[in-house]
């Protein structure tokens, strides 16, 4: 036996946890699209039905509504951050033998939170205890998570060289950049619910309190991270030239000046910086500029390129929302309309483009069960979003019949959006990996 098999870092080794990392990250994907479909989409369809037929948004209890953001935030993206992050620590250097344990413990952990934080929300048994429990645990999670990846090595060179310290690429250090904004958000989300239980308020974190935690953990958290792998992989999956790495950080520095005036309760200065950090991103990622080589579509559906730069779209989109609502908004219909349009618009429509891109190749290799379920599920979620934008600002700020009408449609058009992309993830993830698939005999 080598000595590197002695010491369990020989090929066979190896590959071995490699295997397992790809089960775990399943494990991972499939965990996130349970949330999403569960408590967070069909809750949220619920909530936008109940909210219609009454014709007012304070009509709804605020925990069901919190409830809802929660899984959709925490539960479906975040579980499927984690879950990559934990597999990228195969592909980023040597895969030390503890990630494996690690990434369970952390699995177990963060999905027991979440569930905890849905069912105090919606259910309301003990949630003076479960709220700040599920806050204490999500933490936990992610401080397992980010001990793990953090301690990764680069590869030795052969002969036993040292290998010669890397400055870190620009996208690299966007993914650090929204991890600690990560960190922040549940530091900030465990005091919330401490506090929330203390004052005995329910099982509703307080009205500021939750709008600066959905801005931090969007703004702070999720858009750095888009526009980090965007960095990545675009250049790759759509052919474009190498991002601006000035203009990428620049738009990050913005999004976090506008983080800290909303906490600051400088709205208006809040919404302002984001235009100009949404532009500064487009620029920076050259979204708006033609591809200088061939998109790579192979295996997914060619519209591919198309809903990547139509994700950007929606985040101007949002972006412009967000100055009207500053300085007009009074019953937060224009507050919710932005808010749509960036969480389901920019985000989900990034997830749903690029996770069906690069999902099925981290979990062993498979391909897409079906591109064209994949252009359904996109079409029918940006159909969706637009329904939902566009009635949402005349229905809660003028009460128009119709709107309130069209509400529901897209909320239930949004659930079938969810529904086709969870159907064609899972239906590729029971596929066999591409190693264990028979071989095609050549006449």
């Amino acid at each position: 036996m080598s000595t590197a098999s002695q010491i369990g870092t020989g090929p066979a080794t190896l590959v071995e946890r490699e295997v397992k990392m790809q089960r775990m990250l399943v494990a991972y994907i499939l965990t996130g699209l349970l949330f999403l479909l569960l408590p967070g989409t069909l809750l949220g369809v619920w909530n936008l039905i109940s909210i219609s037929s009454r014709h007012a948004l304070d009509s709804l209890s605020p925990a069901f509504l919190q409830a809802h953001g929660h899984a959709q935030i925490f539960g479906w993206i975040g579980t499927f951050i984690i879950g990559i992050g934990f597999y990228s620590v195969t592909k980023m250097g040597r895969l030390p033998a503890f990630a494996i344990p690690r990434g369970w413990t952390c699995f177990g952990l963060w999905a027991t939170g979440i569930t905890l934080r849905w069912f105090a929300g919606v259910v309301g048994w003990q949630w003076r205890i479960l709220l700040p429990l599920s806050g204490l645990l999500e933490l936990a999670a992610f401080l397992v998570f980010f001990r793990t990846v953090s301690s990764h090595r680069p590869p030795t060179p052969a002969g036993g060289a040292t290998a010669t310290p890397r400055r870190p690429e620009p996208w690299m250090l966007m993914v650090i950049g929204s991890t600690l904004g990560f960190l922040v958000t549940l530091a900030m989300n465990l005091i919330a619910t401490l506090q929330a239980s203390i004052d005995n308020t329910g099982p509703i974190l307080g009205h500021v309190s939750d709008q600066r935690l959905v801005t931090l953990a969007t703004w702070g958290f999720l858009v750095p991270a888009v526009w980090g792998f965007n960095a990545r992989w675009l250049p790759v999956f759509l052919g474009l030239d190498q991002p601006r790495p000035r203009f990428l950080f620049f738009a990050l520095g913005l999004g976090w000046a506008a983080i800290l005036a909303d906490f600051s309760s400088q709205l208006t200065w809040f919404a302002a910086l984001l235009p100009f950090a949404a532009l500064a991103a487009v620029f920076a990622l050259r979204i708006a500029e033609p591809s200088v080589r061939p998109a790579k579509t192979t295996g997914v559906h060619p519209s591919f390129p198309f809903f990547v730069r139509l994700a950007y779209v929606w985040l101007l989109v949002a972006a412009a929302l967000s100055v009207r609502a500053s300085w007009s908004d009074v019953s937060g219909g224009i507050w919710g309309a932005s808010r749509h349009a960036l969480t389901v618009g920019f985000l989900s429509t990034m997830v749903f483009a690029i996770g069906q891109r690069i999902l099925p190749a981290f979990c062993g290799a498979r391909v897409l069960y079906s591109p064209r379920l994949m252009l359904a599920s996109l079409a029918a979620l940006n159909i969706g979003c637009a329904l939902r934008v566009a009635s949402e600002i005349p229905a809660y700020e003028d009460n128009v019949r119709v709107a309130w009408h069209v509400l529901p449609c897209s909320g239930v058009i949004e659930l079938l959006a969810v529904g086709l992309f969870a159907v064609n993830l899972a239906l590729t993830l029971l596929q066999p990996p591409a190693h264990l698939r028979p071989a095609v005999a050549i006449s």
